[in-house]
């Protein structure tokens, strides 16, 4: 079996779509669409130089419009979910030792695990407290009381 030119860059295209899936940058992808748009012209029997005129054309025209719209899509903001450390940020701890910043004391318990612990402002808290985590500082945390209402 003999390859022809559109046969090239069939494979080229197929290539870059499954390159695409181990390097997610979205670049590729546009290369793909151009390959296709070249072995579309490969295969009306054009020049090499109009094959890869539109192939250029093609990419950059997938370029600045296809992948625009798809990380619009692929990279929406609204889901983010915050994940390690900035989850704890705002979530309830309740105290198992007295925190006490002078003396350099205090534990919390989170989901099981214990954490040192020291207050917002410099408030003496007493064992069996529910308090609220406002900052991490590697593995410190600083929380202030919840007011009972």
């Amino acid at each position: 079996m003999e390859f022809e030119l559109w046969h090239i860059w069939l494979i080229v295209a197929l290539f870059c779509f499954i390159m695409e899936i181990f390097i997610p940058s979205f670049v590729l992808f546009n290369f793909g669409v151009g390959a296709l748009a070249g072995t579309l012209v490969a295969a009306l029997n054009l020049s090499i130089e109009w094959q890869i005129v539109i192939f250029s054309i093609g990419t950059l025209l997938s370029f600045f419009t296809i992948r625009p719209a798809v990380k619009k899509f692929a990279y929406n903001k609204s889901d983010f979910t915050e994940t390690n450390v900035n989850a704890m940020i705002g979530r309830h701890a309740k105290v198992i030792e007295a925190i006490d910043n002078l003396n350099n004391q205090g534990r919390v318990v989170l989901d099981g695990d214990e954490w040192k612990a020291r207050s917002l402002n410099n408030e003496q808290v007493q064992p069996n407290t529910l308090v609220e985590i406002v900052r991490v500082n590697s593995i410190i945390l600083t929380v202030k009381t919840i007011s009972a209402s």
